[in-house]
């Protein structure tokens, strides 16, 4: 009992410490006020949370006669200071909120927890959705790419920050110490970008395999029990695994060119590395390829032409006859191991089809949408490159080579933007 009294005590003082803040004037008091409510909210438990959600997305939002007012005078006379005057009535008071709150220390990471619980609970609660598109609109300020240190991480490196590394590894697990320290042996490299407000927490983080070519299956790159490459061999850079560190910032743009900074730092470092590109899964295509690539998925992709469209559904034919109608057990490796020649390549067209026809829309394949955003060609699909049960699973054991041109990232970035893909003769040819 006294411990929910605590809690219901504590909810309210943050919720008139919110509107104090709000109405406070003086800089030392607002942060004062700011210090104070970010260690109330940090002590707040799942119903208090909830409840601070309900408010932050029924109180604080903007006034409708004053938006209304503003609007209409904008409409009448679209000047500056009209427009000045609506954008003002218009942002939400808890915008401003969020804002003083991140003056105090310790804030930003706050905020960021703040979020990861908002984004749980969305689905039960759709009315939160305002709050969340708030802090979502904040963030991609505050941490735009621009702001992110690189720094590389070693075996030297602070033992919190290899424990990180292994619990937010997101492709492909690491299985212990052992694993983590092969991946750091000198044929590999490893650089985790930072928040300056949050020094300790990597946000993101690149693996990369240094080669002697472009590789087309995942095993051989994270066996730790495989030798490491003498240095005379590196010739070519693959990033084989990107994973983010920080639920509460979901849909905030961390990557863009990233790989391309990687890329050049590498190159500063080992100037005979030619070649930059990535060993990929392609997480949406066995869900696409069961249920979005029968004859209604086929006749939407207009970068297609209706030759190919008319060849993908061939394949498809092909796949469903060679799957004994099941296109389910191309998620099988002993189901892939028994294709022949033109089902495979049938299995390789539908994966071509996927990635340059959907890829462009928002449903598209979201490791392919990430790469192409940050310029690189679409170069190469490799089949059976991952028989790992996620692979397996999501990607029907194919991965795909993306290639960084450090030449050619901004041109490919602006086309992307435009809709359209670059793509490779090789892949090309598979359409």
């Amino acid at each position: 009992m006294l411990t929910e009294l605590k809690q219901l005590r504590r909810q309210r003082q943050v919720l008139s410490g919110a509107q104090r803040l709000l109405s406070e004037r003086g800089e030392a008091n607002s942060l004062a006020l700011a210090r104070e409510l970010v260690d109330k909210i940090a002590g707040l438990g799942a119903e208090g949370l909830e409840t601070l959600f309900e408010q932050l997305s029924r109180d604080f939002n903007p006034d409708p006669p004053a938006v209304l007012a503003a609007a209409q005078a904008y409409a009448r006379e679209p000047n500056a200071q009209h427009l000045l005057a609506l954008t003002r009535v218009s942002e939400p008071p808890r915008q401003e909120l969020f804002r003083r709150l991140n003056r105090a220390p310790g804030a930003t990471g706050m905020l960021v927890r703040l979020r990861r619980s908002l984004l749980a609970g969305l689905a039960k609660h759709p009315e939160w959705r305002c709050v969340e598109a708030d802090l979502l609109h904040l963030f991609s300020s505050w941490f735009n790419p621009g702001f992110l240190q690189m720094r590389q991480v070693d075996w030297s490196s602070p033992a919190q920050l290899l424990e990180q590394i292994i619990r937010h590894e997101a492709v492909h697990e690491i299985d212990g110490w052992d694993d983590l320290r092969r991946r750091l042996q000198p044929d590999r490299r490893l650089f985790a970008f930072f928040h300056p407000q949050l020094p300790d927490e990597p946000l993101i983080f690149v693996e990369v395999a240094l080669l002697p070519e472009m590789p087309g299956a995942i095993a051989p790159l994270i066996d730790k029990k495989a030798q490491a490459m003498p240095a005379d061999k590196f010739k070519v850079a693959v990033f084989y695994s990107i994973s983010n560190c920080e639920p509460g910032l979901k849909g905030v743009s961390l990557g863009n060119f990233l790989i391309k900074r990687v890329a050049e730092h590498l190159q500063r470092e080992i100037p005979r590395l030619k070649t930059f590109c990535t060993l990929s899964p392609i997480p949406g295509f066995a869900a696409w390829l069961q249920r979005g690539s029968g004859d209604d998925g086929l006749n939407e992709l207009p970068p297609l032409k209706k030759a190919q469209l008319e060849r993908a559904r061939a394949a498809r034919e092909l796949l469903l006859q060679a799957s004994g109608g099941d296109l389910g057990r191309l998620s099988q490796a002993e189901t892939l191991a028994k294709l022949d020649e033109n089902a495979q390549q049938a299995l390789l067209r539908l994966a071509a089809v996927y990635l340059i026809g959907q890829t462009a829309t928002a449903q598209g394949d979201p490791v392919a949408r990430f790469h192409l955003d940050n310029g690189a060609r679409l170069e190469r699909l490799n089949p059976q490159g991952n028989h790992g049960a996620k692979g397996l699973k999501q990607s029907c054991g194919m991965m795909v080579n993306y290639l960084y041109d450090l030449d050619k990232i901004e041109g490919h970035h602006e086309a992307f933007t435009q809709g359209e893909i670059a793509y490779s003769r090789a892949v090309a040819a598979l359409l």
